[in-house]
């Protein structure tokens, strides 16, 4: 992998490209800190000098610079703002963020556009104001309807706010709405997770995403862990857990695309598909991440340094790299087998094509026609058969 020293590199020329490209806008602001979460966020106390409107104003120009390295005519056919908390802008500060992304570059006829919420800092006012700003699409953190579960996990809102929230979004007229459930935290039931699982269907959302219970390094609850308050995730718990919620929003009507997202027929989330599927996108904000051009870089984190490099006249990028054929081939076959389609047989080297034959013999691959695919058994493994089948 080659590293570029100079981020300024990434201005130098415009670049036109016809593969899907999203705006992501990170957006770092927490009212506290949730004990699982090792998300580049920011309290108020941790500030320091950086403000909202400090981090906005930022923003515009970074955007600016975006679109100016991109060039003329590349349309933004997907708009993320996520973080930390994007709820707690307001309905008028997110559709200042929104309006400058649109000040930067023109998005495409029929763009997909999502932000995060807090389902504490939401209301039916909040959702009709988003989607008169041109908003398309919510994603609300749930985690759990249980309290002891949301309790051990840090999470501040009341067990029923993510249901009614996302109920509330529907009723302010957005076709598409995604709940986030987090399975495996240490005192969870099977019982909890299926009450989960049936309120957010029962709030009539289209897509809903459930993730295991990853204990990182540096966090609340990993320390938690260590010091054995709380005992870690159990890995046969997770798998038991995933087959449960995949039944159970089977039978609801949603089915999975990608190992940890599921939806109803047309609500897959684009913006996401764009990462997996080999498109590019613009990180703006600090700590972002970005991909274009066969070059990825990643932003300052903290919000003063963020808006200093941007003032004088810079972009953010604390640094960059541009991954060599081999690295993008392993990472094209990481994220494309976590897609329900899978990859093409002759995406694979004769090697790997050998290695996918004996993991179809084990049951955990499936191939039809010119596609490879995980089977149920595989999904539950599937970090540990892609890396049996790229070694």
């Amino acid at each position: 992998m080659q590293t570029r020293g100079d981020p300024k590199s990434l201005c130098d020329t415009g670049l036109v490209s016809s593969v899907p490209f999203g705006v992501y806008v990170h957006v770092p602001f927490c009212a506290t800190r949730c004990g699982y979460c090792d998300f580049n966020t920011y309290t108020p106390a941790e500030l320091g000098d950086a403000s909202p409107d400090g981090w906005l104003a930022a923003l515009r120009i970074e955007l600016a610079l975006a679109a100016r390295r991109v060039g003329p005519g590349r349309r933004v056919d997907t708009v993320f703002v996520g973080g930390g908390t994007p709820s707690m802008l307001g309905a008028s500060g997110l559709a200042e963020v929104l309006a400058a992304v649109r000040s930067a570059f023109d998005l495409a006829p029929g763009a997909e556009v999502t932000t995060e919420c807090n389902p504490e800092s939401t209301s039916p006012a909040f959702f009709a104001a988003l989607l008169a700003a041109g908003y398309t699409r919510i994603s609300l953190g749930m985690q759990s309807t249980a309290s002891h579960v949301l309790a051990v996990l840090d999470r501040v809102h009341s067990p029923g706010r993510a249901p009614a929230a996302a109920a509330e979004a529907r009723a302010a007229g957005f076709g598409h709405v995604n709940l986030d459930l987090i399975y495996g935290t240490p005192g969870e039931s099977d019982d909890d997770l299926l009450r989960s699982v049936e309120a957010a269907v029962g709030a009539g959302v289209d897509h809903v995403s459930a993730y295991s219970l990853i204990v990182e390094e540096g966090t609340a609850l990993a320390r938690r862990v260590r010091r054995g308050e709380v005992p870690a995730p159990d890995d046969d718990v997770l798998a038991a857990r995933y087959e449960l919620l995949d039944d159970a929003l089977t039978d609801a009507g949603f089915d999975w695309y990608e190992v940890s997202n599921w939806s109803r027929p047309g609500g897959e989330c684009r913006h996401n598909l764009g990462y997996w599927d080999g498109g590019e996108w613009w990180g703006a904000g600090p700590g972002a991440h970005g991909y274009v051009d066969g070059v990825r870089w990643w932003n300052v984190k903290h919000p003063s340094a963020y808006a200093q490099r941007l003032a004088a006249g810079e972009l953010p990028i604390a640094g960059s790299e541009e991954p060599s054929a081999a690295e993008r081939h392993v990472e094209d076959v990481m994220l494309g087998m976590r897609l329900r389609p899978g990859l093409r047989v002759d995406a694979l080297a004769s090697d790997e094509r050998r290695r996918a034959q004996s993991l179809c013999d084990d049951g955990l691959l499936t191939m039809a026609g010119d596609r490879l695919a995980l089977t149920d058994r595989g999904r539950l493994l599937a970090d540990a058969v892609v890396r049996d089948l790229l070694v």
